[in-house]
């Protein structure tokens, strides 16, 4: 029961040591800006800057709210952490509720401040000509695969000598993942991102294989890094033997000897 329990996360929502309500604000916040800035550049047309855009604004949010909440803004990789026991069942949910509020929030600004004449352009996900719903959805999946195992991969608590570095390389992977999906899918690889245009801008086709291609991705990407990959390892302490401890109490010894012979 009790692992059930911690599974579940149940004591954190009255925990408030556990600062849920405070993640909670900081998931929708993040993707707020997601939407905003990077939905924003897509009026450019160029899938350069429009990649570099989505790229450096997860970056910047991830390091402006991860000592928060991790700084996921994306449901491929809250499910995919979920899947592997990083995040509780609950905070998972909630943090998708967020996520998702938090990018049409972000959408809706965005088109609140854009003339008429780029409402068309306002970061809409659909497939290229000629590119079927299982091609998209295979898009999808392998963008959400990259990123999420790259985030456990880069956060992983057994190296951290990437953890200052964690967000560029974060950032930059989104940047590659644009860079191919683009031209295909229009890259939603995260499906709180997809919906926030979505909703503000009344355009569903295809709609569900931006949701269950990049959760597939992302747990496939979460269980590859635990199960296949594996995690890093802590380093291992020297085993202290008899011969270490034995030479050790002689240089302390010989250390003693020499304070007594020669006093201050």
């Amino acid at each position: 029961m009790a692992n059930l329990r911690n599974a579940l996360g149940t004591d954190e929502l009255t925990d408030k040591k556990a600062g849920l309500p405070r993640a909670l604000l900081a998931e929708f916040l993040g993707t707020l800006l997601l939407n905003f800035f990077g939905c924003g550049a897509v009026m450019t047309g160029n899938i350069v800057a429009i990649s570099l855009a989505f790229g450096l604004v997860v970056a910047g949010v991830i390091q402006g709210i991860g000592h928060i909440s991790g700084g996921h803004i994306n449901p491929a990789v809250t499910f995919g952490l979920v899947i592997i026991g990083k995040v509780p069942i609950i905070r998972g949910i909630l943090y998708v509720v967020a996520q998702c509020a938090g990018a049409v929030a972000g959408s809706a600004i965005l088109r609140a401040f854009s003339a008429e004449k780029y409402l068309s352009n306002l970061g809409v996900v659909k497939l290229a000509d000629e590119i079927t719903p299982v091609q998209g959805l295979g898009v999808e999946f392998f963008l959400a695969l990259i990123l999420v195992l790259v985030v456990c991969g880069a956060c992983d608590a057994a190296k951290p000598d990437s953890k200052g570095i964690a967000p560029l390389i974060i950032g930059l992977t989104v940047t590659v993942g644009h860079i191919t999906g683009v031209p295909r899918t229009g890259a939603g690889m995260n499906p709180a991102r997809s919906l926030g245009s979505a909703v503000v801008m009344g355009a569903f086709d295809d709609h569900w294989l931006y949701w269950i291609g990049p959760i597939l991705g992302g747990i496939a990407g979460a269980l590859i890094y635990v199960h296949v990959v594996g995690p890093a390892k802590e380093p291992e302490v020297p085993a202290r033997t008899y011969a270490s401890v034995a030479t050790e109490e002689k240089e302390l010894q010989s250390l003693t000897s020499r304070k007594n012979d020669n006093p201050a």
